[in-house]
């Protein structure tokens, strides 16, 4: 499958905005109104971020001990389904809530509030990226004008021109990795995992492309700051 930058995979799709309950210092890379068809899945105290940001919550996930009891309360006599898990769980309430969306047949998934706060939440929220339930989706995770995606195979960056591009391997070694419309290209090339080389890129054209034979790549995409 080719996953696009801007989070949208080619063919039919059905989008899923989830709202996570991180720091969010600043509104999410352009203007993500709701569209028609979209589902958004907020993450326990995730769902106030959602309504700053204009995004009535379809559902809320998680184990609830973050969520406002009385703005809880008030999206339920709204409406908005309450999906609750207990506290004592394996999974995190982010990955209950980007399974669940998958489970309604979100095909692709754009997650906010999941950067900043703790490393390890940061890590985690980084590394759920690769879970194999999210293999044949399209997921990208947004924070200001930064967004990160997973390359599984091959996908197409969007951008402008000047946009600083940093490919990381999330396996031993990311091996067979072509690049078009970067300054710095990779033919055949290799990125190992803990080396910094692929860091600091940047996009010469509006859409680049990266295509790998092996291992994964993190894209972290800074884009330019809006005026």
């Amino acid at each position: 499958m080719l996953c696009v930058g801007n989070g949208f995979s080619l063919g039919g799709w059905m989008r899923a905005v989830i709202v996570a309950n991180g720091p969010m210092a600043k509104p999410p890379l352009g203007t993500l109104v709701r569209r028609g068809g979209d589902l958004v899945v907020c993450v326990d105290g995730g769902a106030a971020h959602s309504l700053t940001l204009g995004l009535k919550p379809d559902v809320v996930v998680g184990d609830m001990d973050s969520i406002d009891p009385a703005l809880r309360q008030h999206l339920m006599e709204e409406g908005v389904r309450m999906v609750e898990f207990p506290r004592r769980k394996d999974e995190t309430d982010l990955e209950l809530a980007v399974r669940y969306a998958v489970t309604e047949g979100a095909t692709d998934l754009v997650l906010l509030g999941a950067l900043g706060g703790r490393i390890d939440h940061t890590l985690a929220n980084l590394m759920l990226l690769a879970s194999p339930e999210l293999e044949g989706v399209g997921a990208r995770i947004v924070e200001g004008n930064q967004e990160v995606f997973l390359v599984r195979e091959e996908a197409v960056i969007e951008g402008k021109p000047g946009d600083t591009v940093s490919l990381l391997p999330l396996t031993e070694d990311a091996a067979g990795i072509y690049t078009e419309g970067l300054e710095y290209p990779l033919r055949d090339g290799v990125l190992t995992f803990g080396a910094a080389r692929g860091v600091s890129n940047v996009l010469l054209d509006p859409r680049a492309r990266v295509r790998l034979k092996k291992g994964l790549l993190l894209v972290v995409h800074h884009h330019q700051e809006r005026s």
